[in-house]
């Protein structure tokens, strides 16, 4: 181990220890909007004997991509890390992170900077639904086809990202009003992660979430007061 990791992976722990003593994340008593955003946590020790279904999992990423993304062509992909030998071989690439073994599952999110070649099966299917006709579908899928297709990789990576953070925040939103805990995750290895999951050459690591059933509540939120980050019409 590098020194660089071993400060890396110190670093984590000590967040880990920060935690909230025998405190146990919240039950929620409302799933209404505010009452969610409201009450998440990043959680970072987890029940390692419970369990999500295939069905329980499908839900959650069944709400998360309703969350928009540039021109619809919703880049996100991911990858589901359930099983306890890939979540054994992930830990050391997650710096030690306890969660990724202790968590019901790791979500890894990628985004697909050739998602554009998506455009004719994602805009067929409004003319599908009768919602666009031929004509108006033809012209955004070659405006897509060149605009998106010109892009440095650089930049399709960057509208990657910024969806991606959208569709992890509904995930994450998601779990917590299904009574579920997550943390996201960017302290890993992102080289070594693409290497042991066979991660395509196209899809980019946004991040990781660990999702389970928390044991100790993360740490009560701490927000910059609201006017130090808000300016009105222009800086």
């Amino acid at each position: 181990m590098t020194a660089k990791v071993a400060e890396k992976e110190e670093y984590l722990n000590k967040i880990n220890e920060i935690g909230m003593g025998n405190v146990k994340p919240k039950e929620l008593t409302s799933t209404d909007f505010f009452t969610v955003a409201t009450e998440r946590r990043s959680v970072r020790h987890y029940d390692p004997s419970f369990k999500m279904t295939e069905d329980e999992i499908r839900e959650l990423l069944e709400i998360a991509v309703q969350a928009p993304s540039s021109s619809n062509l919703q880049p996100w992909r991911f990858l589901v890390i359930e099983d306890a030998e890939e979540k054994a071989a992930l830990l050391p690439i997650a710096n030690n992170q306890k969660q990724i073994v202790d968590a019901s599952v790791v979500i890894a999110v990628l985004g697909d900077i050739q998602a554009y070649q998506n455009a004719e099966k994602i805009y067929g299917e409004f003319v599908e639904r009768g919602m666009m006709t031929k004509e108006i579908k033809e012209f955004y899928v070659n405006s897509i086809m060149e605009n998106y297709g010109k892009l440095s990789d650089e930049q399709a990576t960057r509208v990657a990202m910024i969806d991606g953070g959208l569709v992890s925040m509904m995930l994450m939103l998601a779990a917590k009003a299904k009574g579920l805990d997550t943390v996201p995750m960017g302290g890993y290895n992102e080289a070594k992660f693409i290497e042991a999951f066979d991660v395509p050459a196209n899809y980019k690591p946004v991040m990781l979430i660990a999702v389970g059933k928390g044991v100790q509540a993360g740490f009560e939120k701490v927000r910059l007061p609201l006017d130090d980050v808000l300016t009105w019409n222009k800086y």
